[in-house]
């Protein structure tokens, strides 16, 4: 490894996973929206409710998987969760042969592979935890941050080249086998793994539910960051959407001058993982997440000022390069930061507590953002998600974290 850290086997396998469905995932972007429209002849209300409701409902489905997830061996579940995906994206081709496909099983699908998602993402952050040291997690993260920039810079480009080539139906079949392959790669990782300590089954159906949202905010350095990110990724995103309509329609972009404006900025992504690293050792891992987190909030205004043409095309490319930069230091140190304060017995909890609340907030705010740009226009309103960014830094904890909290052994959980 260029950085000079080997972090062993059974991680290598764990990243090969990711990067092999991450690839997969990139491949498939937007082919939902895409069969719902070219396919099924939905119109933009459907295709608006294909996102908002899959994403909401499924992150509702997986509140009680955390709980259930957490006294269980992490590995089995994310095979679990690779295959529950690659078996639900496989029934669109399947039902596509036998022209039956339907809107409502693409509503239905959407569900499902947002509950696996989150399911997956706090199985993999406990799973990470065991396989490292400490001192190694933020070396993982900025690999695994970097893998996400890279596979964001290469999928969707050969995904539209596929979709144009071959259909849209044809990158779900990727997406699905990249998932397989993801569950292969997890179950090559071998090593034991030890059995997580059980509770009593009444006290997790009377308690558990909601024990990840009460451990974070009850934690004086993981309650602003959750705060934060919550609102920081629902505001981006529901700006995000609105861009699209600005550039595709009344500025008159091409899809692949869209599509361009945000692949290129993905290397400042590449840059900034590479950075968390040397950075966090110079400066500290409080300040460089105030900094950054700081930073990346300031970038998003700047949408608000596109024109059509080059000079339009330039400025997205250039706010989103700041952003993206800022963001690939932030988010693996973030994920650090939250992995080390975070106990042992409470990590998958509290990782689906936090991806179901950021899934559910940005699926409100997108739709509340969509409601504000028809009655505002566009531009109005991806100005006002800018200008509410500016305070998100506010949130972010305003000193380091005194102490952290021990790891409570398996045994006495």
């Amino acid at each position: 490894m260029r950085d000079g850290h080997r972090l062993g086997r059974r991680f290598g396998w764990l990243w090969a996973a990711y990067g092999t469905s991450a690839l997969g995932t990139w491949l498939a972007f937007g082919a939902f929206p895409l069969i719902a429209v070219q396919v099924l002849h939905a119109g933009p209300a459907e295709v608006a409710a294909l996102s908002a409701v899959g994403a909401a409902v499924g992150a509702a489905v997986a509140v009680p998987l955390g709980p259930w997830v957490e006294f269980r061996r992490k590995r089995p579940v994310l095979i679990a969760a690779d295959l529950v995906r690659c078996a639900a994206l496989l029934t669109i081709p399947a039902a596509f042969a036998l022209g039956v496909l339907t809107f409502v099983q693409l509503l239905l699908l959407s569900v499902v592979v947002a509950a696996a998602d989150i399911t997956f993402r706090a199985a993999s952050g406990a799973y990470l935890k065991t396989l490292l040291p400490g001192e190694h997690l933020l070396v993982a993260n900025a690999r695994l941050e970097s893998t996400t920039w890279t596979t964001t810079i290469v999928g969707p480009p050969l995904g539209g080249a596929a979709i144009a080539l071959l259909g849209p139906v044809a990158t779900v079949v990727a997406d699905a086998v990249s998932y397989l392959l993801s569950a292969l790669g997890v179950r090559a990782a071998g090593g034991a793994e030890p059995r997580p300590g059980r509770r009593d089954p009444a006290r997790m159906r009377a308690g558990d539910l909601l024990d990840g949202w009460r451990y974070i905010l009850a934690d004086a350095a993981l309650r602003p960051l959750f705060l934060n990110t919550a609102l920081f990724n629902g505001l981006l995103m529901a700006a995000d959407a609105l861009l699209a309509v600005l550039m595709l329609g009344r500025l008159g972009f091409a899809s692949w001058q869209y599509g361009l404006a945000f692949a290129v900025p993905a290397i400042g992504g590449l840059l900034g993982a590479r950075l968390a690293r040397p950075l966090v050792a110079r400066f500290g891992q409080h300040r460089v997440l105030v900094v950054t987190g700081t930073l990346r909030a300031v970038w998003p205004v700047g949408l608000a000022f596109v024109g059509p043409g080059t000079g339009g095309l330039l400025l997205v490319m250039g706010v989103e390069l700041g952003l993206i930069l800022c963001c690939g230091v932030f988010n693996p140190v973030s994920a650090t930061y939250r992995l080390e304060r975070t106990a042992n017995d409470r990590i998958t909890r509290t990782l689906s507590a936090w991806s179901v609340t950021t899934k559910a907030s940005t699926a409100l705010l997108t739709a509340a953002w969509g409601v504000l740009g028809a009655l505002l226009g566009p531009r109005t309103a991806i100005g006002l998600a800018g200008v509410l960014l500016l305070a998100t830094p506010l949130l972010l904890p305003r000193r380091a974290a005194a102490a952290r909290p021990e790891p409570v052994p398996a045994s006495h959980a």
